[in-house]
């Protein structure tokens, strides 16, 4: 068994109902909030402790893992605490701020011989399995172009959070917060960037932070991507449509976990289509967003095969997000892997 300390009861609650989906893997040990009653009001019958100091988890020796919920401000300097700790480490999004502090997370992990699992959920879901199948399968053939929206609605009740819509806070706007899974859904299915173009701006909300932007992508394998965000829409929809040499998926709407909507999944040449759902439909399924990431998480752990999302995927996040920001301040095309004399290497923050 994995025993866990969550830290944060914010998005921490939905990790914990997680945890519950699979007993047979996790112990959720202790739950560390500033308001304990809070905490306190998660338990639903649960036997972990609770606590309003990180330390008390970090000195507990039968804690494997901390998992990190906290605001994003926070994310680098308690996963540094908790390294040296000696526990393994889950993050919440964003992992970090800085490439430089992703290079220190990484030193921090090699020192102690222990991992650090950046959170991307939206990877898992039944339409998801499928869509790797097609394409791991060969089936799909190459990409070609993929296009995502990130549409959804914050207003004045979302950003009466003091820290959210802050550069001190929240650490970036809409796509450091918000659309920061679906470019990972991108490169995760299609390859990674290799170009960003960007404009971003702030028309929605009276913050610090950008709630609107327009992006292009061109990928290592030479495939184009668009992505449009706003914070400005009537409802939360997440909409993602990416095409290959042989078959269109499509998503449903849902914001949150796009794995667990139906997608189509159509063929260029009918002829195949049939072929195409023959596979699909003898996929396995697999659970939807924080169980699919989790139970990839403990198979890592128990050095079994697995598709955990490692630093480096958070890494190439952290580098996705510096060069979305070089490129919109500056109006340059940007080229990546950037390297450690990047302007904005030890951070994107003005």
């Amino acid at each position: 068994m994995i025993r866990v300390a969550i830290l944060g009861a914010g998005i921490g609650s939905q990790h914990l109902a997680a945890y519950r989906t699979l007993p047979e893997k996790f112990i959720v040990e202790m739950l560390v909030d500033q308001d304990e009653a809070r905490a306190e009001g998660l338990r639903e019958g649960d036997s972990f402790t609770t606590a309003t100091d990180i330390d008390a988890a970090l000195q507990r020796p039968e804690i494997d893992v901390v998992d990190v919920c906290l605001p994003p401000h926070l994310h680098v300097p308690v996963t540094l605490r908790a390294l040296n700790a000696g526990k393994h480490v889950i993050c919440e999004k964003p992992l970090a701020t800085s490439m430089r502090d992703v290079d220190l997370m990484r030193a921090a992990a090699e020192r102690a011989a222990r991992q650090v699992f950046p959170v991307f959920q939206y990877r898992w879901g039944p339409a998801l399995a499928r869509l790797r199948m097609a394409t791991e399968s060969g089936f799909a053939g190459r990409p070609q172009v993929a296009s995502v929206e990130t549409h959804w609605s914050r207003g004045a009740d979302y950003y009466a959070v003091p820290w959210r819509g802050t550069w001190a806070g929240e650490q970036g706007g809409a796509v450091l917060g918000h659309a920061i899974h679906n470019h990972d859904l991108i490169t995760h299915i299609m390859g990674p960037v290799a170009e960003v173009s960007a404009m971003t701006t702030t028309r929605i909300n009276p913050i610090e932070t950008e709630d609107c932007a327009a992006l292009c992508f061109r990928l290592q394998n030479g495939a184009l991507a668009t992505s449009s965000v706003t914070l400005g829409a009537a409802f939360d929809e997440t909409r993602i449509r990416l095409v290959f040499e042989h078959l269109t998926a499509t998503s449903g709407t849902s914001p949150y976990a796009p794995g667990s909507a139906e997608w189509q999944f159509a063929t260029r040449d009918p002829a195949l289509q049939q072929k195409l759902d023959d596979l699909l439909a003898d996929t396995p399924d697999e659970p939807v967003g924080f169980s699919g990431f989790l139970k990839e998480v403990a198979a890592a752990l128990s050095k079994e095969p697995n598709r955990a999302v490692t630093l480096s995927d958070g890494a190439a996040s952290v580098a996705l997000v510096t060069a979305i920001y070089h490129a919109a301040r500056t109006g340059d095309r940007v080229s990546l892997p950037l390297e450690s004399g990047h302007p904005l290497y030890e951070g994107w923050q003005p």
